[in-house]
């Protein structure tokens, strides 16, 4: 799960957060880029693509590998090659492709999710899933320094003197470089999967129709879930909808901000990707210990409040311009409160889990998440072009204030043992 919960996590900020970094650097504008965000879209949307996932066989690969293991092949080769194709076009020229490829990357990496939550679910009971949990984003936490962090650094390394090119600015080669890199890491999550064994998994018996393939697969996991919640499930989709709302809306225009402010890419790499991603490992611990003596409920709570508390301060660093000190304060204080809200939102996550279909119930929890933060952040660019990026923090706190009333609320339900 440790070199799993890597291949898992070097996509993300490929396609979305390192990538609003390159295309700035390259002159894109913000509103281009805010709208560009929306192939994060991919990862809101792969609930209609998970029952395929968990029930269908692929040719040749579902019979050699197993289920589970054939479709994260399948969806990691995919994410190299994506990889590949965007380090090949220049967005200052092939905007479209690099577009093109980021989506067949995003698409990809939310199958691979899809996989590996099911994956991870069917691989021990319920007692050892926290330990799973936590390898896993220990790995996805890694692989996002090596993914935020590693690319700028390698990126900076190949860059050419400003002299020698003209100007300073976007450098094509290096920014290949530093994605072929990337493409390459993905070999971490393909050698996991071949060496790793296929969880064992209830034998499905064969559907006699389509209609009954549908109903099994695509109709009964929504309604299993229906059935446990009754009322209450809408009021669990709402919270599940908006709980990380302040960070993502914020998080698209965050490297433009770091762009606009001065800031190198080895300064950016060092604090924001890699001291801040531990940071977020640190807060993912706290927030684990925090619901095991305290409960899930009242970490959610905290979590809540910290995230929108911490976008507070990024409009206080708006005012300072290029402040390294103050700039480690922000990310100390932000990434420390998104672990601590991450480690109990994935416990709350998994616990509303039914494991006959796993992959299908997390895939829907986990898509709603996205939805509609990643929709909003899709015009974070274009508000920034009107009113400064100070308004614009200070409003993505002010989104966070609904999430602490629906988690007051959801705490009365009393989660349903699965059917």
């Amino acid at each position: 799960m440790l070199f799993l919960g890597f291949s898992a996590g070097l996509p993300l900020l490929l396609v979305l957060g390192t990538l609003s970094f390159r295309l700035r650097e390259a002159g894109i504008d913000r509103t281009t880029i805010g709208y560009l965000s929306w192939v994060g879209l991919a990862y809101g949307f792969k609930w209609a693509w998970a029952p395929l996932v968990d029930r269908l066989p692929l040719p040749g690969l579902t019979r050699w590998l197993g289920r589970r293991r054939s479709w994260l092949l399948l969806s990691q080769a995919a994410v190299a090659a994506g990889l590949v194709g965007m380090a090949l076009v220049d967005p200052r020229t092939q905007l479209q492709a690099v577009v093109g490829f980021a989506l067949l990357v995003a698409f990809a990496s939310a199958t691979q999710d899809i996989a590996l939550d099911a994956f991870r679910i069917e691989s021990a009971d319920t007692e050892r899933q926290a330990a799973l949990a936590a390898a896993y984003q220990t790995g996805y936490r890694l692989a996002m320094i090596w993914s935020g962090a590693g690319v700028l650094w390698l990126a900076a390394r190949a860059e050419l003197p400003a002299a020698a090119v003209g100007a300073a600015g976007h450098q094509q080669a290096a920014w290949q470089l530093a994605y072929l890199v990337m493409a390459a890491s993905m070999a971490v999550g393909l050698l996991t999967v071949l060496l790793s064994p296929e969880p064992l998994r209830r034998a499905l018996p064969p559907p006699r129709n389509l209609a009954g393939w549908m109903r099994e697969a695509v109709v009964e996991p929504f309604a299993d879930f229906i059935r446990r919640y009754r009322w209450q499930a809408a009021l669990i989709l709402a919270l599940i909808a908006v709980y990380r709302i302040s960070d993502v809306v914020m998080g698209i225009m965050a490297n433009p901000f770091y762009v606009d402010m001065g800031y190198s890419k080895d300064e950016v790499a060092a604090v924001s990707k890699a001291y801040g991603v531990a940071m977020t490992l640190l807060g993912a611990f706290v927030g684990g210990v925090l619901a095991l003596r305290l409960g899930v409920m009242r970490v959610l709570m905290l979590g809540a409040v910290l995230s929108a508390g911490s976008n507070l301060l990024f409009a206080w660093l708006a005012g300072h311009g290029h402040d390294l000190r103050a700039l480690v304060l922000v990310i100390s204080a932000d990434n420390l409160a998104s672990g601590i809200a991450s480690a109990a939102f994935i416990a709350y996550l998994s616990g509303l889990t039914n494991v006959s279909y796993s992959a299908t119930q997390y895939a829907l929890f986990s898509s709603i998440m996205l939805l509609l933060p990643k929709w909003l952040a899709g015009f974070s660019g274009q508000f920034v072009d009107h009113f400064g990026y100070g308004s614009f923090f200070i409003t993505t706190a002010c989104l966070g204030l609904p999430v602490l009333v629906l988690v007051a609320l959801a705490a009365r339900v009393r989660p349903a043992a699965p059917s």
